[in-house]
């Protein structure tokens, strides 16, 4: 089952030698699929598809991410249906492949795809993208939430956009990619994790989401020199509910930012802290507070971007 949501994959331009001034988003599913001709052959049996949302993925949102995420699980429990493949926007594709991690729950495989230049361009890597997203969704190693864009398979947990305009725009985290897509076969590096703690937690949250404009308002805020407290003061006058702080390296923090975000918690605003490199993941010093103690920022082992969706629904957990 292909689902589309528009992006580059679907964009054009006036000349087919513009790979960066273009307009996402115009072309259906079908024009995708028209693109890629052996495409059935490749998903040894019949393609379903359908058109779920048409955007520039710059723009994505609660109320498209709730569309979508419940016409997954509405096809991901029919029989016929033994894999999904997404066509997506690259700028936020990390962030939507972790919340259908979060919220679908584990089975069959859905495999996020996307290009880095518009359909109309003279050597377009749509068509190979889709082509190789279709060939990972029906091997047999194949599960969770996986992305596939330049020949490489990365993890949802994992994935993140690292450069602006080349076509191997994805990287993976201290880890790795998980395998690559060559010649109509996966070579997997390691096969996606049997089992993920966080993989599917908030599948039962799905089926009871509130209006998307109830979501809880998470914020993200930096740790940069010269940063400035008030920031996290006028977001909490304006009723923010959830902090997640890209913080200097090993999670170190602004010496103004830091009491502003004490001032959150003791007003019952949860805060998170992520680092804001590119690499690697917190490390708690021996002698550090355990996680849960009161009035102390809680860190995570995930990048600022996939921390905020987490807490987001987290309490949203809490309050339905």
């Amino acid at each position: 089952m292909i689902l589309a949501t528009g992006g580059t994959i679907a964009g054009t331009a006036a000349d087919a030698s513009q790979t960066v001034g273009y307009t996402a988003a115009q072309l259906g599913v079908d024009q995708l699929l028209a693109a890629v001709p052996d495409l059935a052959q490749v998903a040894g049996g019949d393609l379903l598809a359908e058109q779920v949302a048409q955007l520039d993925s710059k723009d994505m949102d609660s109320a498209t991410w709730t569309t979508l995420a419940h016409r997954c699980m509405h096809w991901l429990a029919q029989d016929e249906v033994g894999a999904l493949v997404i066509t997506h926007g690259t700028d936020t594709l990390e962030e939507t492949a972790w919340f259908l991690h979060l919220v679908l729950p584990p089975g069959k495989p859905v495999v996020l795809t996307c290009a880095m230049r518009p359909a109309t361009a003279l050597l377009a890597d749509g068509p190979q993208n889709l082509r190789d997203a279709v060939t990972c969704a029906v091997d047999a190693q194949a599960r969770g939430v996986l992305v596939v864009a330049a020949g490489q398979v990365h993890s949802a947990r994992a994935v993140r956009k690292f450069h602006p305009y080349r076509v191997d725009a994805f990287t993976s985290d201290d880890k790795g990619v998980l395998g690559w897509v060559e010649e109509g076969r996966v070579r997997w590096q390691r096969p996606p994790e049997p089992v993920d703690a966080q993989r599917g937690a908030f599948a039962a949250l799905l089926r009871r989401l509130p209006d998307p404009a109830a979501w809880p308002w998470v914020e993200l805020v930096s740790s940069h020199a010269g940063c400035d407290g008030r920031a996290v003061d006028a977001l909490l006058a304006q009723g923010v509910q959830g902090f997640v702080v890209a913080a200097t390296g090993n999670g170190t923090l602004h010496r103004t930012l830091e009491p502003a975000l004490q001032r959150a918690l003791s007003a019952g605003v949860p805060v998170r802290v992520g680092t804001r490199c590119s690499e690697g993941q917190l490390v708690a010093a021996q002698d550090a507070p355990p996680a849960d103690v009161p009035m102390q920022p809680r860190p995570v082992d995930l990048p600022p971007l996939k921390a905020r969706i987490l807490l987001q629904l987290e309490l949203l957990a809490a309050q339905h």
